[in-house]
């Protein structure tokens, strides 16, 4: 597909245009309305057509912990009895919990962890099934009030009867900039991975204890704009870090509900070495 046309949704729903504006920008580029009727399927997530991972041997639940202010929702997966396990919080995109990061929750718990998947608009009623109002909903997000959510749910995961206390972070997009703020005010984190997320300010990154892997697709002009100042910062401070551009793939490289950007090659060598981050800083020796 045109990459003209995946930088442009990329800008709608990251907010940079409305949705009447991108249509109008798509037919454009298209050549007519109903051309650019025929491509948006292709664009959006399609839950259905996604492959969905099952594993008889993980437990499931959805769950409640207390937040900053009130009750949050999260889905959890572990395998079944186990304990001392090492545990990771899920972070979803701007979409809210959808059932990609569920999926995604479930293949984490299925390599010997401890997963939560925290619905961050637990606050607002909870994620919508309509992702334009799901975007819109986390662009009204207290973000004071949403990071400490999040930072009770690391503290959620320290406490569980099943963990090990040992935890870290993986988020992608939205969550892959979550992912960056836990890592920088939350000094007993083991590992935080941020996907395609935007970077931290450069002085806040002294702030790290935990060690850092960040994946970045190539062709994210917007996301990567930031790489620059956050590596500098990073190796300035002494941070233990890892960074990956996989060249010529797009923001939400991993996401195979969405079939213009999902990049099967480079979706399976960052979760390899995601996990092997995991197993090193999380599980016992």
């Amino acid at each position: 597909m045109d990459q003209k046309i995946i930088n442009l949704y990329d800008r709608y729903t990251h907010n940079g245009i409305s949705r009447k504006d991108f249509m109008k920008k798509l037919a454009i580029i298209t050549g007519s309305t109903a051309l650019a009727l025929n491509i948006l399927p292709l664009l959006e997530n399609n839950y259905a057509a996604a492959a969905s991972f099952n594993d008889p041997n993980l437990f499931t639940d959805n769950i409640i912990y207390t937040g900053s202010e009130g009750e949050m929702k999260a889905f959890l997966a572990m395998p079944k009895d186990k304990k001392d396990l090492g545990a990771v919080l899920v972070i979803h995109e701007n979409r809210g919990l959808n059932p990609h990061t569920i999926d995604v929750t479930r293949r984490v718990a299925a390599e010997g962890f401890l997963a939560i998947a925290v619905d961050a608009l637990s606050p607002l009623g909870g994620t919508p099934s309509d992702e334009d109002k799901a975007r819109e909903l986390i662009g009204k997000l207290d973000a004071e009030k949403n990071l400490q959510n999040y930072l009770k749910g690391l503290q959620y995961l320290r406490k569980h009867k099943n963990g090990n206390g040992k935890v870290g972070c993986l988020g992608f997009c939205w969550g892959g900039a979550m992912a960056n703020k836990l890592a920088v005010n939350d000094p007993q984190l083991q590992a935080a991975v941020a996907y395609y997320g935007s970077q931290p300010n450069a002085e806040d990154v002294i702030k790290i204890k935990s060690s850092i892997m960040l994946h970045y697709g190539g062709l994210d002009e917007r996301i990567n704009a930031g790489i620059p100042a956050y590596q500098e910062a990073l190796k300035a401070n002494g941070i233990k870090y890892q960074l990956f551009v996989y060249e010529g793939v797009n923001h939400a490289f991993n996401n195979d509900t969405s079939p213009t950007r999902y990049n099967e090659v480079a979706a399976k060598l960052a979760w390899s070495r995601t996990m092997n981050l995991f197993n090193t800083e999380l599980k016992e020796n």
